[in-house]
């Protein structure tokens, strides 16, 4: 396995867990919190900003490497619920620490629809733009079509 690249700071690590709460899964916040990298480092994913949340020590045992949309089905947690506070969290962070314009999709493990997307974006308060719904819906297309491979 060839290098992997860890620039997750200290500072933006106590910043996702403020902006968590908790559990970034589960919601739990008794227990101690973990690194947890929504797309596991096996799967491609690196330890910066866009790809850590803050997990108990089950959830993440639970997910394991595995893709974290079918991992949340298979528990039956909210899924569109952890996408849209992922989304929100994001743009809360990129305001303190700016982020390079990358595919969150893509980080969150590329599994992402359009569908999902336009619903996540359709349910933002009203001072989400038009240019984010764009940009979603775009960056959705490009995680499902290079997951599926076309």
């Amino acid at each position: 396995m060839g290098q992997v690249e860890h620039d997750l700071t200290d500072e933006q690590w106590l910043a996702l867990m403020r902006a968590w709460g908790g559990c970034a899964y589960c919601g739990g916040d008794g227990a101690a919190l973990q690194r947890d990298c929504v797309q596991p480092i096996s799967r491609g994913g690196r330890y910066r900003l866009r790809n850590v949340v803050p997990a108990c020590g089950s959830c993440n045992a639970s997910k394991s490497n595995l893709e974290v949309t079918a991992w949340m089905r298979r528990r039956r947690f909210d899924e569109q619920a952890f996408l849209l506070r992922s989304y929100t969290i994001e743009k809360e962070l990129a305001h303190t620490f700016p982020i390079a314009a990358e595919t969150t999709a893509l980080e969150v493990g590329g599994s992402i629809d359009l569908d999902v997307a336009i619903e996540i974006e359709t349910d933002l308060p009203n001072s989400a733009t038009s240019e984010n719904a764009a940009i979603s819906a775009t960056t959705a297309t490009t995680a499902t079509t290079a997951t599926r491979g076309d």
